[in-house]
């Protein structure tokens, strides 16, 4: 089921699928380790000049990190993904109909080099922005009481 006939609200917002919105919920409540390492040490508190939002809802997906004002989607990918790459490539083409750009990382990734994930990441952004992101990847920005690589 897509939901492209109009996808906006008059408001402005992506449309979605109702029932997803419970199970963003208990998404974002339970998140990944990876993913809450992403969140911590490099989106949460718009550290790089953007806000993203966790496990947000649009047509009938759930992204796992969603820019609305880059129309940037940033997800976390486990091991699952690999038997999945039909699907995930469909899915980000039905998003980039909705203007949306989707960047897929990999748990490997964030646990070996969070540092090149953290350039990654900037690179779109400025892509995505026209602006140069020059924010350092700063080491101690991890939760208290966990080492940066450590999960």
């Amino acid at each position: 089921m897509y939901l492209n006939n109009n996808s906006i609200t008059q408001r402005g917002h992506n449309k979605y699928l109702l029932e997803l919105r419970e199970l963003a919920r208990e998404n974002r409540k339970n998140p990944t380790k990876t993913e809450s390492l992403v969140w911590n040490t490099i989106l949460k508190k718009n550290y790089l000049g953007f806000h993203f939002l966790r496990q947000k809802p649009i047509n009938r997906f759930i992204l796992d990190f969603y820019s609305p004002k880059l129309l940037l989607d940033i997800e976390i990918d486990g091991g699952s993904h690999f038997k999945k790459e039909n699907h995930d490539n469909g899915r980000d083409k039905i998003l980039a109909t909705l203007g949306i750009k989707t960047i897929r990382i990999s748990n490997e990734s964030v646990i070996n080099s969070l540092e090149k994930v953290f350039d990654k990441i900037k690179y779109e952004i400025s892509l995505r922005s026209g602006e140069i992101i020059s924010t350092p990847f700063l080491k101690g920005r991890c939760p208290k009481g966990r080492g940066i690589y450590k999960i």
